[in-house]
């Protein structure tokens, strides 16, 4: 009989200082549950953690990690090229197997209403967990980011849902709440292309467009944005309806709106872990007549997954990640 099972996919505003992010990791390691993968960007200044095991477990792991870093990082000192409000910026509940979407959504409301009465620390709730529908989309909630969070504190509709109204400097303010699996993935351009390019490319794919134009397909956000340790522009893509957003169809669509412009794409990056149906349909995108495995590499080639970095697929796939109880985080991080 298979038990439930949770994930968490948690964001935290710190991405440069290796000896840390090693801490963090084992704090997860000690918490019970299974420590998936981390994802640290230098520009970004910005670490990924993923992490899964009972709902239970999974809550208070999420919660100690708040905690360690609400004690350990400072905003007032943070930059970086990635949107946040705060030094945990989003913490989200995926339900993998056994768990619905409500029963996640509440766990979130659980988690959220402990750290702003433990913690003393402002969290909204967003995705399934959104106290109203105006606070339900993420873009939303970090619109000012942490710059203008004293401010966001004070209007009517905005104020958090647990902990205190206010500003708290050090912290700023965390998001929490259930969604789907979504699938982070940066499309590259040229080393030449304009960050202005990045931008506009995100305005013609994602679901939200640009200018009061519509954009091309629904279930994605993007924005577009310069990575000087890769030395090129990113179209960076959060597909939130993976089952209606292929990569494949995704990249070719950024590649003919590239070249219509005078440039071109030069491969993508995935953040974290994906489902491997994900990847198969996007070798079938292509090929259809081919075996799992030639649709894997099909797409691993044909997306150009390793031109930042090696992508090995054993490492990056849920399935695999799931069925591997011991990974060594220092791998990860170089």
């Amino acid at each position: 009989m298979s038990w439930p099972l949770l994930e968490c996919v948690v964001n935290i505003s710190e991405g440069r200082d290796r000896a840390f992010l090693l801490e963090l990791a084992q704090l997860l390691q000690k918490s019970e549950v299974q420590l998936l993968h981390l994802d640290a960007g230098y520009d970004a200044h910005r670490t990924v953690y993923t992490f899964a095991g009972s709902p239970e477990r999974v809550v208070e792991a999420a919660f100690r990690l708040i905690d360690f870093c609400a004690r350990q990082l400072d905003m007032r000192q943070h930059q970086g090229s990635h949107p946040r409000i705060g030094a945990v910026d989003v913490c989200p509940l995926v339900p993998i197997r056994g768990v619905s979407l409500e029963e996640a959504a509440d766990l979130a409301r659980q988690l959220g209403r402990r750290v702003g009465e433990e913690l003393e620390l402002p969290v909204y709730l967003y995705e399934a967990a959104a106290s109203a529908p105006h606070r339900k989309n993420l873009a939303a909630l970090r619109r000012g980011e942490y710059e203008d969070l004293a401010e966001r504190l004070l209007e009517p509709g905005w104020q958090p849902d647990f902990g205190p109204p206010r500003f708290v400097p050090k912290f700023g303010a965390i998001v929490i709440g259930a969604r789907p699996f979504l699938l982070a993935y940066n499309i590259n351009l040229p080393s030449e292309a304009s960050l202005r390019l990045a931008k506009y490319l995100a305005g013609r794919l994602r679901e939200s467009g640009r200018g009061g134009y519509p954009g091309i397909f629904k279930g994605l956000k993007a924005i577009g944005w310069r990575q000087d340790s890769f030395d090129c522009c990113q179209v960076s893509c959060n597909i939130v309806d993976a089952e209606a957003v292929n990569l494949a169809e995704l990249y070719d669509k950024c590649r003919e709106l590239a070249r219509a412009e005078g440039s071109d794409v030069n491969g993508s990056e995935l953040i974290g872990l994906l489902p491997e149906r994900y990847l198969l349909a996007a070798g079938r995108y292509w090929e259809t007549s081919t075996t799992d495995e030639q649709a894997r590499d099909l797409a691993i080639e044909r997306l150009g997954l390793g031109a930042i970095k090696p992508f090995v697929w054993e490492e990056r796939l849920l399935e695999s990640a799931l069925s591997n109880p011991a990974i060594d985080p220092e791998k990860w991080l170089g």
